[in-house]
């Protein structure tokens, strides 16, 4: 299915190299805490490499390169990543802990669709609204979260290179495993060296990517702590910033919805990717007279949902990514108890070894508990009832975050009426978790700023 190397190094101008001072890590499958494989860790040294690299890529075949030839080396990694699909979905699955039915048919198709969209604009920039001739920034610093490894690569290195930009990579240290296969992809594809360089580490290693002299673009997707700490970090600087951080989102269900529709959509928005998703619907703002109805379904549908191996195609729920993500889940979900919140999970039997949560519901929550206000990032979902689409709103609104929100009615001037009021980035209606590369994605607030996907998203890329 898929060759794990016992050793990996950094992925520096076309070429894996070890760590200038021989450091490395260890990545450990979540779901049975086994060591994968050891990785170089990068330290300043070798993110000046990386990036000295990039640069030279840049000013030398990259930038000068028309974009109709751009458009063939992305369009070759997209059929790649087809190709090798079932590698890709395998691995993701070891390394991240997500269940496979996921990596396969969500992940994999959807970052092959990125680079796919983004051949298409790398010739046709000066179409795309930003003026006749809108050039590439330069290097582009790009580190990625370990929710979606190889997605969130997707999103952030297509439309750089699209752009006619180069790049200096971080995956997270919990999850370097398919970004170090993606590099593979870039040789296989013959993309020219320097371009697209892939260095691993920790938060020392990123912090090195973001203040180098020489990046011009520093894209991040994580926590809004470390994105605070970010811009603060470029500010003065003249680098080019986007910010995809957490969020807090409402998923807001009005009694005319149709009922079993909208659990499903519950169910997708908040236990998709064990929760480990920055737009997940963690609160559930449930109209009053069928709060009841549309708990005692949803329960229902939880005790049908099956955790284990991720491997299992017949899994749906799979292991969290790490002990200190599991620790974090823990800690917030006994503080739902403790201030008074009713908890309620499946019968579900843990496996002994890995990093494991069953998915949870807590009722009677008010919006001054900590689990309606602070990220959980876990199976983990807030119920909240509301009376009036006014109070709606403001209940949905009552968080400093603003990233994605979801509204389930029958009354199309209702959605629109919704859509217009809540401070939200993304609002999906009688749908969830709904992504396509021509639609830009992102938020606002502590959200952060900027769009990944569809034009808007080229914008970051380009001097405009």
């Amino acid at each position: 299915m898929v060759r794990i190397a016992p050793r990996y190094g950094l992925f520096i101008d076309g070429e894996f190299k070890p760590a200038a001072d021989g450091r490395v890590f260890t990545t450990v499958n979540p779901a049975s805490e086994e060591s994968l494989s050891e990785v170089a860790l990068a330290g300043p040294a070798d993110v000046d490499r990386a990036v000295s690299s990039a640069r030279t890529a840049f000013e030398r075949v990259w930038s000068r390169m028309p974009g109709s030839e751009r458009a063939k080396y992305i369009y070759r990694i997209a059929r790649l990543l087809q190709e090798r699909a079932r590698e890709f979905a395998v691995l993701e699955s070891l390394d991240n802990g997500k269940p496979i039915r996921e990596s396969r048919d969500v992940d994999i198709p959807l970052a092959a669709a990125h680079f796919f969209y983004h051949a298409g604009w790398a010739d046709k920039l000066s179409y795309a609204g930003f003026g006749a001739a809108p050039r590439p920034l330069g290097v582009a610093g790009q580190v990625i979260p370990w929710n979606f490894p190889l997605l969130m690569a997707a999103w952030k290195l297509a439309p750089a290179l699209a752009a006619g930009n180069t790049c200096v990579l971080k995956p997270a240290e919990t999850t370097p495993l398919s970004a170090l296969l993606l590099a593979e992809v870039c040789q296989q594809a013959d993309l020219p060296p320097g371009v697209v360089n892939i260095v691993t580490g920790a938060g020392e290693t990123g912090a090195a990517i973001v203040a180098h002299p020489s990046v011009a673009k520093v894209a991040f997707t994580g926590s809004t702590e470390v994105g605070k700490q970010i811009r603060e970090a470029v500010a003065g600087t003249g680098k080019k910033l986007t910010l995809e951080l957490g969020g807090k989102a409402a998923n807001i269900v009005f009694d005319d919805a149709a009922a079993d529709q909208a659990v499903e959509g519950i169910v997708n928005g908040i236990f998709f990717n064990q929760g480990h998703v920055c737009c997940a619907g963690s609160r559930l703002l449930v109209q009053e007279s069928v709060a009841g109805q549309v708990v005692e379904r949803l329960k229902r549908r939880m005790a049908t949902l099956r955790l284990g191996d991720p491997l299992d195609k017949n899994t749906d729920v799979g292991a969290i990514n790490s002990r200190q993500q599991l620790d974090r889940i823990r800690e917030l979900s006994a503080s739902g108890e403790a201030e008074g919140a009713g908890r309620w999970s499946p019968p579900c039997d843990l496996p002994e070894r890995g990093f494991w949560f069953a998915p949870t519901v807590f009722t009677g929550v008010s919006q001054s508990h900590r689990i309606a206000r602070d990220e959980i990032f876990g199976p983990v979902l807030s119920v909240l009832t509301f009376r009036t689409p006014e109070e709606a709103v403001t209940k949905a609104n009552n968080t400093p975050y603003g990233l994605s929100a979801g509204v389930w009615t029958e009354k199309g001037s209702r959605i629109l009426w919704m859509a217009q009021r809540l401070r939200a980035g993304v609002v999906w209606a009688n749908t969830y978790n709904r992504f396509d590369p021509a639609s830009p994605f992102g938020g606002y607030r502590e959200s952060g700023f900027g769009r990944e996907g569809g034009r808007h998203g080229l914008e970051a890329y380009l001097h405009v």
